[in-house]
């Protein structure tokens, strides 16, 4: 075993042994949230990952309101910062004065295009796996992707990583730059994946009893420290990546990458500490609670539809029926008395309020009460509409900013690197080939951005409404003209997302109303046509008094 490999293995058992606290909270949160990913922790310390496939896992999970809430969250984040029908991000250059450069631009347009085409294909499959880590997120406050590309094709590919496999370290900034992943692939895999496999399992896949047996692999992703920007191969990446066989502790496979390949989603963090904590972390008491008081209302449930019975100790009811249309004799005394009554059962309703108390509490922390708004209360004005945009952006800024600062962006550089390194990028115009040149920023254009602008256009509607009254109440309109409505109207319909094919480009704004101008021109010669033929009936030039 080289110093290297011992290395990563001992830090690698040092990760597991200090996250025991995390693997019991999110054990039980998959109990109650993502009953599929039951045992998944625990299982995988003792190298037993999955068990029998097709394992009843619900038995913990009497309330769905949860599981529920947490699908809908995973919806609800997806829309909010990654919606499947618009570009959610857009690159521009760094350099403001080359923003408005056509060269740029046209540069940057097909850039995003790409970029889009490339992450939606089918191969890629980022949308399912995207929406897996907001599951995550919501389930246990942290959410993975692995990014790389295909096999046998060129664009990019997905991976959601189960957090029960992976542990990263972030540096001194806080920045995650290491991962240690654990998990496992089949012989076969393993064969037709790395060409330094040991002899033990060359010998397993030639044995069709063992080829689908399942053995784990560490694959370990760090900053280089002997980084040479000058080096072509992998030395000249500044991130290592080696792939460890665990059971023998060999090496399989080393290289690198430009990028860090796991963009990493944590929805808060305390202070401290590594790892994040979600929404059911935060309402977990609550779940609990709805699932014991499901289980309990069931019960009372089950006792009114089929009561227990108190009667007479007098022996004559020892052949009672429970059958309909039965006839029990000695079931009345002789004063007419029932000599059979039921055990009370308790108040349903009670049992129904307090769960519905719990799940108020449960569907505010997964996010779904706040986009509940324009249901509600449909009849709204416009500038409702937008106020209450503002306070969704308030309220879901500080959650949906830190995803987007840190796995958005993350997410973004590496494909980038991907797609550059493949050649699919579009060709560099001479004015951004300097290095500096080459520098770009992200701008979001998701909802959730959009939500954050609504504040500006709130103001202006509350602006407007207040002057319009003012215009209203005296009749001047002087006041109107402190509003620039051609720069407001098209910044009011990107925030409310309006579709840029939907609108009309500034040139056709401008060809509108000179066309709309020449009419009233040709309208306003034709009032005046009575008046010109009244003066050149009497013989009066336009513009002189007509004769006495």
């Amino acid at each position: 075993m080289s110093d290297d490999v011992r290395h990563y293995i001992q830090r690698g058992a040092q990760l597991r042994s200090k996250r025991g606290n995390w693997e019991t909270q999110w054990e039980e949160s998959a109990r109650r949230v993502i009953p599929e990913h039951s045992g998944s922790f625990f299982s995988r310390q003792t190298h037993n990952l999955n068990g029998s496939e097709g394992q009843k896992k619900t038995q913990d999970a009497y309330d769905s309101t949860a599981i529920i809430a947490n699908q809908r969250f995973s919806a609800v984040i997806e829309s909010l910062i990654t919606p499947q029908n618009s570009f959610w991000a857009h690159l521009r250059p760094a350099d403001k004065m080359l923003k408005n450069n056509r060269q740029a631009r046209k540069f940057y347009e097909e850039f995003n295009e790409a970029l889009f085409r490339y992450r939606y294909r089918p191969v890629a499959n980022f949308v399912g796996n995207s929406q897996q880590s907001y599951a995550s997120i919501g389930a246990y406050g942290n959410g993975i992707l692995f990014v790389d590309q295909p096999d046998d094709s060129p664009g990019l590919r997905y991976k959601n990583i189960h957090l029960g496999e992976i542990y990263f370290v972030p540096n001194h900034a806080g920045v995650i730059d290491t991962a240690y992943r654990f998990f496992r692939m089949s012989v076969n895999q393993m064969v037709e994946k790395f060409a330094n496999v040991p002899e033990s399992v060359r010998s397993k896949n030639a044995n069709p009893s063992q080829m689908e047996e399942e053995l784990e692999i560490m694959h370990i992703v760090e900053p280089r420290r002997d980084y040479d920007p000058n080096r072509m191969d992998h030395v000249g990446m500044r991130f290592k990546s080696c792939y460890v066989f665990v059971p023998e502790q060999v090496k399989l496979q080393e290289g690198g990458f430009r990028t860090f390949p796991y963009p990493i989603a944590r929805y808060t963090q305390a202070p401290n500490e590594i790892y994040g904590r979600g929404p059911t972390q935060m309402v977990l008491p609550s779940i609990k609670v709805i699932n014991q008081e499901k289980k309990d209302t069931l019960i009372q449930g089950q006792r009114t539809l089929s009561p227990v019975l108190l009667s007479h100790d007098d022996g004559n009811l020892g052949g009672f029926s429970m059958k309909s249309g039965a006839l029990n004799a000695g079931g009345l005394n002789k004063d007419g008395k029932r000599m059979v009554d039921t055990l009370p059962t308790g108040n349903l309703a009670a049992g129904f309020e307090l769960m519905e108390m719990e799940a108020k509490t449960i569907n505010d922390a997964f996010l779904i009460t706040l986009f509940q708004i324009l249901l509600d209360s449909p009849q709204m004005t416009a500038t409702e509409v937008l106020e209450r945009a503002r306070e969704k952006g308030m309220l879901v800024a500080p959650t949906a900013g830190r995803l987007q600062a840190e796995f958005l962006g993350r997410l973004i550089e590496r494909e980038v690197d991907l797609l550059a390194q493949q050649g699919l990028v579009p060709e560099l115009p001479p004015i951004l080939q300097d290095p500096e040149a080459m520098l770009y920023t992200i701008e979001y254009n998701s909802p959730m951005s959009r939500m954050r602008e609504a504040e500006k256009a709130s103001g202006f509607m509350r602006s407007l409404s207040m002057t319009l009254e003012h215009v209203q109440a005296t009749g001047d309109a002087s006041p109107l003209d402190w509003f620039d409505f051609d720069v407001a109207v098209p910044a009011i319909q990107q925030i409310n997302g309006a579709p840029v094919e939907w609108t009309r480009a500034e040139e056709a704004v401008e060809e509108i109303r000179a066309g709309r101008a020449e009419k009233e021109a040709q309208q306003q010669a034709i009032d005046a046509l009575p008046a010109v033929a009244g003066m050149a009936k009497s013989g009066a030039a336009p513009g002189q008094e007509s004769p006495e």
